[in-house]
């Protein structure tokens, strides 16, 4: 082991996480100059009242610095740096213009165009179970190439609905994939992904609930895209499982959570690109659990899924697969488990429905006690002199007569 590649590693990582964490304030300040804050406007969003969402300026920058500044410009950390600028500047076009989703995800295709072309590419398949790899033509890996960036870049995009979720679950897997690219050798890549944990941890403090600032498209889409084409520079010369299984299994969390939205909308016959409340964290939250709770159970899948990812890297598939399989059943009882409220909420819930009960029996007993009231009120009204006088005359119509 390198005790000096070590300490490097370390060095990047805590400069990024300290340029993140300066910048974080800079960014809310800013955030309210530019007009960069999120209004809650429909029933998907988790929050209250406005707030910046402009952090993706300083997971940007923290990441960004301290990969120049001791990564150099090898020409494959360079394009993934260029695309990545691209990335957050469409994000933060759509911050402050709202995008429609279609032109975002034509420009999303173009920049995976360009990393192709600029060498970042997914040219084979290892063989999971034995040895040997399936090599591609050219334009199959084109296709699987672009498909990757472009589909891993919108998964973190979709996980960004709960204070902080995105950013852990990005720190998460970027830490998990860095440690298996350290163990296997790869150092630039290694740490490319320790600047990008390093400025996604310096941030989170703000973002975790109740969150201060958000990262914004700007920060979900600088992630994502910074997650997928990493994990393409560090495995690409690899003839080993972990060229395919790490990267995957390392964000099973938010692919599984993008493909079963993709098979809910498509069966539900609604547009791919909608948006719902369908989302495993907004299944937490009608579960009756709170942002923070939701958020670190999901923190624990993730992390669960990584270090199954890291098993594998070292051919430990059994227990690679136990671990996935934990994974899995905590993501079914999310989701099949209608029936469970925590105990407080749903005595909390209880109590709510029985004072509404309570209160709209009272306003109808108190609407029946006002009727007569009322009626008794109007008859013992003084009568005007004139209106007296006609009833008398109609009455008795002789009465001016006899007079």
């Amino acid at each position: 082991m390198n005790e000096t590649i070590f300490s490097e590693l370390w060095i990047i990582f805590i400069l990024a996480f300290l340029i993140s964490m300066a910048f974080t304030p800079v960014a809310i300040k800013l955030a309210y100059k530019i007009g960069a804050i999120d209004v809650p406007k429909d029933g998907r969003r988790m929050h209250t009242h406005a707030i910046p969402r402009f952090g993706g300026m300083a997971i940007f920058l923290g990441t960004m610095v301290s990969m120049t500044a001791f990564l150099g410009f090898n020409s494959q950390i360079l394009g993934v740096m260029t695309g990545g600028a691209l990335m957050y500047l469409l994000g933060v076009i759509d911050d402050l213009k709202n995008l429609p989703a279609k032109l975002k995800l034509v420009v999303q295709i173009g920049i995976a165009a360009l990393m192709y072309g600029w060498g970042l590419r997914i040219e084979f398949l290892t063989n999971f179970f034995g040895e040997g790899k399936l090599i591609f033509a050219a334009p199959v890996s084109c296709f699987l190439t672009i498909l990757w960036i472009v589909g891993i870049t919108n998964t973190v995009n979709l996980i960004d609905g709960l204070d902080g979720l995105a950013a852990g679950t990005s720190a998460i897997s970027a830490l998990c994939l860095a440690y298996v690219m350290y163990i296997y050798g790869y150092y630039l890549p290694a740490a490319a992904m320790l600047a990008l944990a390093g400025g996604t941890l310096g941030f989170l403090p703000f973002n975790f609930y109740p969150a201060k600032i958000f990262m914004g498209d700007g920060g979900s889409l600088f992630l994502g895209f910074m997650l997928a084409t990493l994990s393409v520079v560090g495995f690409t010369k690899g003839a080993t499982v972990i060229a395919t299984s790490v990267p995957i299994f390392v964000l099973g969390l938010p692919i599984f959570d993008t493909a079963f939205a993709i098979f809910r909308r498509l069966a539900n016959k609604r547009p791919i690109m909608e948006a719902d409340k369908g989302h495993l964290h907004h299944r937490l939250m009608n579960l009756g659990y709170g942002q923070r709770r939701a958020t670190l159970m999901l923190y624990c899948v993730s992390a669960i899924m990584g270090i199954a990812a890291v098993a594998f890297s070292r051919d430990l598939n059994v227990e690679g697969f136990g671990l996935v399989a934990v994974a899995m059943v905590q993501i079914y009882i999310f989701l099949t488990d209608p029936n469970h409220v925590l105990p407080q909420i749903r005595q909390e819930q209880e109590e709510k429905a029985k004072a509404i009960e309570e209160s709209a029996g009272m306003r109808a007993e108190a609407g029946r006690a006002a009727e007569p009231a009322e009626a008794q009120k109007q008859e013992e009204e003084p009568v005007p002199e004139v209106v007296r006088r006609r009833r008398e005359d109609l009455a008795d119509p002789l009465k001016n007569w006899r007079h």
